[in-house]
């Protein structure tokens, strides 16, 4: 089974791997860059789910020799003066797509004004948390929570769940 992820994220590429390793066998997940097509730092859940459908149509047409494509996009929801953050993870083979979102979580005020003043939320987490590079680590996730659940869990059960169609083929 050859799988290609729609970002050189190794977040991504493990959450991918360890997702699909939970139902099959897999023998190759390739990260390829792909553009998203969306902000950097999609800013709502309607973007967000844009910018993984992107990604999997994209690596599809750029990249045709995979058996699974999958595109994840993490983005932001705000609501008054508070922001949770989440990801949507869209699976794509043949005519066949599942789709998940990750549970979403409450981003402490400082990284929210940060975020406002126009930061992405990645670069957000370094300067308050004073990391370099934390999305392609732990994520938000793990620096709020000492690394209980880091990115790669958080986005592994999104994977596991965006394939629900493919194991239930005749439901879907």
């Amino acid at each position: 089974m050859k799988i290609v992820v729609a970002s050189e994220n190794p977040v991504k590429i493990k959450a991918t791997d360890s997702g699909f390793s939970t139902y099959f066998e897999v023998n190759e997940v390739r990260g390829v860059s792909i553009s998203s097509g969306v902000s950097d730092q999609p800013m709502s859940d309607e973007e967000t789910l844009t910018g993984a459908l992107n990604r999997v149509e994209n690596a599809r047409k750029e990249f045709d020799d995979a058996d699974f494509w999958v595109g994840i996009e993490g983005g932001i929801s705000i609501s008054g003066k508070q922001i949770e953050a989440f990801a949507w993870v869209v699976v794509l083979s043949g005519e066949k797509t599942g789709r998940a979102r990750t549970t979403s979580f409450q981003l402490p005020a400082k990284v929210a004004e940060l975020i406002t003043d126009g930061y992405e939320l990645g670069v957000a987490n370094d300067i308050l948390f004073k990391q370099e590079n934390s999305k392609q680590k732990t994520g938000a996730v793990g620096l709020l929570t000492n690394n209980k659940i880091n990115r790669t869990a958080l986005y592994k059960q999104a994977v596991e769940l965006a394939l629900v169609p493919f194991l239930n083929p005749d439901l879907y």
